[in-house]
C-alpha cells in the first residue's frame, strides 16, 4: 500500500526531479494552507460581486500558469493517486460566504496545481535543489505571496 507520503514524494519527483520527505509535509500543509486561503478570499469577493451568498469554482481566479500546472497534475495523478491525500489535506477556512456544495472535492486539482506549482519554483529559485531546504521553502513562500 502507498501511502500519503509516499504520493507527495512521487509527485515532487515528477513534476521537478525534486526529493521530499516526511519533515516537508508540514511545509507543505502550511504552504497549500495558506495559499489555498489566499484564493478563497478573493474567490469570495467576486461571488459578492455577482450577488451570491456562496463561492464556486469559477469564483477562483485560475490564471493560465496554475490551469497548465493543474493539467499536468491531474496528468501525474493518473499514476501516482495523490488526490485523495489532497482531500484530507484541505482545510477550507471559515469565510464569511458558505462553499457552494461539492467544492471541496473540485478544488482537489487547484491544490494539486499549486504543489505542481510550487515543485517547478523551487527548480527555477534552484536549478540543482535536489531536496528542498529551509531557504528553498521560504524564497517560494515570497514568490507566491507577491504573485498570488
Amino acid at each position: 500500500m502507498v501511502t500519503a507520503i509516499q504520493r507527495f514524494e512521487l509527485l515532487f519527483r515528477r513534476a521537478a526531479h525534486l526529493d521530499v520527505d516526511k519533515s516537508d509535509l508540514k511545509r507543505l500543509e502550511d504552504f497549500l494552507d495558506q495559499r489555498l486561503l489566499d484564493l478563497l478570499t478573493r474567490a469570495q469577493v467576486v461571488a459578492h460581486r455577482a450577488g451570491r451568498d456562496f463561492i464556486t469554482l469559477d469564483d477562483l481566479p485560475i490564471t493560465l500558469g496554475l490551469e497548465n500546472c493543474m493539467k499536468e497534475f491531474e496528468r501525474i495523478d493518473a499514476e501516482v493517486e495523490v488526490d485523495e491525500a489532497l482531500i484530507h489535506l484541505e482545510k477550507l477556512p471559515p469565510l464569511d460566504l458558505d462553499y457552494a456544495e461539492g467544492l471541496r472535492e473540485e478544488l482537489v486539482p487547484v491544490v494539486g496545481g499549486l504543489v505542481v506549482a510550487l515543485a517547478k519554483v523551487f527548480r527555477i529559485l534552484d536549478h540543482d535543489v535536489k531536496n528542498p531546504m529551509s531557504h528553498h521553502w521560504e524564497d517560494a513562500e515570497r514568490v507566491f505571496e507577491t504573485l498570488l
